[in-house]
């Protein structure tokens, strides 16, 4: 790596209190809550915006869990729900919408429901099956550019395909505040693992991100992102660099996912190397399908990061 492809290194946010149960404001007419979900993927846990005053928009309710709905029921108390969005259709983030649109009568709204990005090869195994909400239905889809209302704000729907195919940030209106949710976090990269996301895609959204002139994103995950062009133009650039990591072990003999997730991720948390091997995947089918490798049959992943 060049000094200035050192320097462009997305610098990661690894501090960040999440203060679960209690409702914080993190901007101006707008409160997070974290779920009680922390995990090595969903770090501290997932953050559930709280958009208005009066009549408010709750930003991905998060995971089917019973402390974190009272908790957010709490919050809510003599406020009215209008609106409920759903940026992706991970269980993380997803299933509480159904439980608050019954408590509340609130309309469910999100790009669409969870697909992959392609379809699955013959005999291949989606490794996120489980982790895929695909009992949502929003009320209403949100195409690029759809905005919904209520008593002071206004979100408009941007979509940013790549983690998986239906994800969406939304743009709070006239206050440079984008909910990234799980495209761009401060604490560590978004996982996008084929067949559910795609590298292309990942990519592409990000350089959408940059013709925007967003101020701070408020992401799914961990603390906020302050210096949002920069930080993604980093993100870029470490992406790059990891395909450049992907094609030298290829270079070097490499045939096997396994094989370069040992050398690419030397030093990444063991517990995230099967993440990391989907990661590799979803670059070797980008390059694939841009004509820089060729394999035999489809790229797969097999043995140790297949899931039992």
């Amino acid at each position: 790596m060049s000094q200035d492809e050192a320097e462009a290194a997305p610098q990661f946010v690894k501090a960040f209190e999440p203060q679960h149960g209690l409702a914080i404001s993190v901007a101006e007419g707008v409160q997070r809550l974290t779920a009680p979900n922390p995990s090595p993927f969903t770090f501290h846990g997932t953050n559930t915006y709280i958009v208005g005053q009066k009549s408010v928009c709750v930003i991905d309710p998060g995971p089917d869990n019973d402390a974190h709905f009272d908790a957010l029921m709490a919050a809510l108390q003599g406020r009215e729900v209008t609106h409920v969005a759903v940026s992706h259709t991970h269980r993380d983030h997803s299933p509480l919408a159904r439980r608050l649109k019954d408590r509340t009568g609130a309309v469910i709204v999100a790009e669409g429901p969870h697909r992959p990005a392609r379809p699955l090869f013959e005999g291949e195994v989606n490794p996120f099956a489980e982790s895929s909400d695909t009992d949502f239905i929003p009320d209403l889809a949100l195409a690029d550019g759809d905005a919904v209302e209520g008593d002071g704000w206004r979100l408009t729907a941007v979509h940013t395909p790549g983690h998986t195919a239906n994800h969406a940030a939304f743009a709070l209106e006239g206050t440079g505040i984008l909910f990234s949710a799980d495209h761009v976090m401060a604490w560590a990269t978004s996982i996008v693992a084929p067949p559910d996301g795609a590298m292309s895609d990942y990519m592409a959204s990000l350089d959408r991100l940059l013709e925007r002139q967003d101020r701070l994103y408020l992401p799914g995950h961990g603390g906020p992102v302050t210096e949002p062009q920069a930080f993604v133009r980093a993100l870029r650039t470490h992406r790059r660099l990891r395909e450049r990591a992907v094609l030298e072990r290829i270079g070097k003999g490499d045939r096997l996912i396994s094989e370069m997730v040992k050398v690419i991720y030397a030093t990444t948390d063991p517990r995230l190397h099967g993440a990391a091997a989907l990661s590799v995947l979803a670059h070797i089918e980008d390059l694939v399908d841009r004509g820089l490798v060729t394999t035999d049959g489809p790229p797969r992943l097999a043995g140790e990061f297949l899931p039992a």
